[in-house]
């Protein structure tokens, strides 16, 4: 879960996200990955977040479609 950060951006565009009295305003997608072996970044952790738009933007180029499933309650 995403700490509590007074500010926040979109890694790709750099719109800053609303916040206001520590809640998220509008809703980010968060990508976290710990590199293993085998990879040009064994043991580097890389975090990131992006707005709605640029998430659409990057999915949109993907050749295989993300798979999409309805939820019925949020927590």
């Amino acid at each position: 879960m995403m700490k509590e950060k007074r500010e926040l951006f979109c890694n790709a565009c750099g719109k800053k996200i609303r916040i206001e009295n520590g809640i998220l305003r509008e809703d980010v997608f968060e990508g976290k990955k710990v590199w293993g072996y085998f990879s040009d970044k064994d043991a580097v952790y890389h975090s990131f977040i992006l707005c709605e738009e640029c998430y659409d933007k990057m999915i949109s180029g993907f050749s295989i479609p993300v798979e999409e499933t309805a939820v019925t309650e949020l927590i």
